[in-house]
């Protein structure tokens, strides 16, 4: 039995080996580089090691630091994790000639499934389908021009030592053959130092399935079913589920046999995925449902199999590498309910999905569901390593009812001032395709337009600022004169407050909102001098004009010009009525607009302002009488 265990690896995957290891009473050592001396992995374990320099390639990748860290703590073993060297043949080597044990498979595994064109050769002998393809030792382009021509257009092009989407290049007509080609081999070279490729038919419709495995030293292997990886954004996987949907049994139990065999091929010990692709043009069926390649470690979906499962895969890995048999038959696992990961990415989707690092000054996630994470408040995501920062996983008796409590968890995620595709991960649960199954690879790209949205205020949010911005102001605590602001004796008690969001100067009429039945009070926080509301995944900033900062003050109907500028809309005139909301004109300044609006609703008494003219901050531009009840 494993007693101490060093984890070569950091964040949300070192996190959730600790956690599992401290239920099982083994002591856990972590390593770090310069960038992590703080992060949570290290405060989580027992003992930590300094390993190098922030790049992974000066620190994490380096196999003979990690196991140095292990002897120097006296680890008897070392689980990979996954990524960095966890799919490394020659560091799995390493660790078991250190006298140490590998929580892994055998490195002769590792080898027989690295090489794509191999790992098709093998499996094809085992009885596992295989997509139609070419994986021969010519690698001429000339042979592969004749080999892709045979096949039929379109085809895909893939590194042999590929991984992650890099290497890989689809071809739809001959004629793009050869560029293709030398462009596939040059990104291969660059990352992988291997230029060799295979070919394979592409598939119109294809969904990402994969099959859990588990295999022991004892001959045992079993499989944990299936997981559907389809919603992926360049060839990354963002959401996961398992069961798969539209899985009838007969295909299941087909696959997940296909995938037994697999792993018996290469005698595989502990934890791996055999990964299919699947042309779902006419549904899933057993007979369009192709090998693709296997991951010989944990995977980062791994959760939402252990909860139709009920088995905690993390354990059972240190089990297997322990020496003990697998603790349950093939028989007595059962799927029971549905589960749905969504990956939390520090990233801008409205900005290309351009990385987000900083400090996390908030960083809230919902506590009803299961959240796998690597940081905390005032933790900071670094640049060196991958932008996951979270996983989030709702799990429910059907998937319907996993795809709206995932959906309440991420309206809930707060989190700032770095950025998150949190609202993009609530528009991939909320579309229409997404809920009725009908799922593809192509899926994000196919509807990228809708699921990337900018964050607009909504009413909720402009009150919830207006409500947070009177408690900054101190209101609540002026008894003597609170509630007086928009006091008039021949009408209503108005409360109109200014905000700028992204430029715009929104004002709010509270009393007006408080009538609203669909207006709901959000989260918020106070931040740098402005305040931040939290509503569907977006963070959403606000700073607070004042009319001796020059922003615009509606109180009483004067609507005043924020800042010096230039009246470039005017969008009424004296003596009309307007509504609560309503634009008034727009102020050129900054390089900015601004739009001003109408606090409430009424009539237009004064205007001040003309299309085209330059007026000064504070100036008065426009006063609204409000309507008489």
């Amino acid at each position: 039995m494993i007693t101490k265990l060093l984890i070569a690896n950091r964040g949300e995957i070192a996190c959730r080996i600790i956690r599992t290891a401290r239920a099982m009473g083994i002591a856990t050592v972590a390593v770090y580089s310069d960038a992590d001396a703080r992060a949570l992995h290290v405060r989580a374990a027992d003992e930590a090691v300094h390993i190098g320099p922030a790049p992974a390639a000066e620190s994490y990748l380096v196999g003979e630091k990690i196991i140095a860290a292990a002897r120097q703590t006296g680890a008897g073993a070392i689980h990979p994790g996954y990524g960095f060297l966890s799919e490394n043949a020659g560091f799995a080597q390493a660790v078991i000639d250190a006298g140490l044990t590998w929580v892994g498979p055998k490195p002769s595994s590792i080898e027989a499934m690295g090489l794509k064109d191999a790992a098709k050769k093998l499996m094809r002998e085992a009885g596992v389908p295989v997509t139609p393809g070419y994986e021969g030792e010519d690698q001429s382009p000339e042979r592969l021009k004749r080999e892709a021509d045979a096949i039929g257009y379109p085809v895909l092009i893939k590194a042999v030592a590929g991984g992650g989407g890099k290497g890989m290049r689809k071809v739809d007509a001959a004629a793009d053959f050869e560029a293709a080609l030398e462009s596939c081999r040059r990104e291969a070279r660059a990352s992988f130092g291997n230029d060799e490729v295979l070919l394979e038919k592409w598939i119109t419709s294809p969904r990402h399935i994969e099959v859990q495995v588990f295999g022991d030293s004892h001959g045992n292997v079993v499989h944990l079913f299936e997981r559907d990886c389809s919603l992926q954004r360049r060839h990354q996987k963002v959401i996961e589920e398992a069961p798969a949907p539209g899985m009838d049994a007969g295909t299941r139990a087909e696959i997940c046999a296909a995938a037994v065999r697999a792993a018996r091929a290469v005698d595989y010990e502990g934890a791996g995925t055999i990964e299919f692709i699947a042309d779902a043009s006419e549904g899933l069926r057993a007979d369009r449902i192709f090998f693709m390649e296997m991951n010989t470690r944990l995977q980062v979906e791994h959760p939402v199999t252990e909860e139709i499962t009920g088995v905690d895969l993390v354990e059972w890995q240190l089990r297997i590498a322990g020496g003990e048999p697998i603790p349950l038959a093939q028989e007595e696992l059962r799927i029971e309910g549905h589960a749905i990961e969504a990956r939390l990415y520090a990233e801008d989707p409205a900005s290309g999905f351009l990385p987000s690092i900083g400090r996390l000054r908030v960083f809230n996630l919902p506590e009803d569901v299961r959240v796998d994470t690597g940081v905390t408040t005032d933790d900071t995501v670094q640049p060196f390593y991958d932008p996951m920062i979270a996983k989030v996983i709702a799990t429910a008796p059907d998937r319907m009812a996993a795809i709206e409590e995932l959906t309440e968890a991420l309206d809930s995620a707060q989190v700032w001032p770095v950025k998150t595709n949190a609202a993009f991960l609530r528009e991939c649960l909320l579309a229409q395709d997404f809920r009725a199954g009908a799922l593809t690879t192509g899926f994000i790209g196919d509807h990228i337009d809708e699921l990337v949205r900018k964050g607009e205020p909504s009413p909720s949010a402009l009150y919830t600022a207006a409500m947070a911005r009177d408690e900054i102001d101190g209101s609540y605590h002026h008894p003597t004169w609170f509630g007086l602001e928009g006091f008039r004796l021949n009408a209503p008690h108005r409360s109109p407050v200014a905000l700028a969001h992204e430029g715009t100067v929104h004002v709010v009429d509270i009393c007006a909102n408080q009538d609203d039945a669909d207006v709901q009070f959000l989260e918020w926080a106070a931040m740098d001098g402005g305040l931040v509301v939290f509503e569907a995944g977006h963070a959403l900033r606000f700073d607070l004009p004042r009319p001796a900062a020059g922003a615009a003050s509606a109180a009483d109907g004067a609507i005043l010009a924020p800042m010096p500028g230039k009246v470039i809309a005017l969008d009424v005139a004296e003596g009309d009525a307007v509504a609560a909301g309503q634009r008034l004109m727009v102020l050129e300044a900054m390089k900015m607009e601004h739009a001003l609006t109408a606090p409430f609703d009424g009539k237009v008494t004064e205007l001040a302002a003309s299309q085209g003219a330059q007026v000064q901050v504070e100036a008065v531009l426009a006063i609204v009488e409000p309507r008489e009840a």
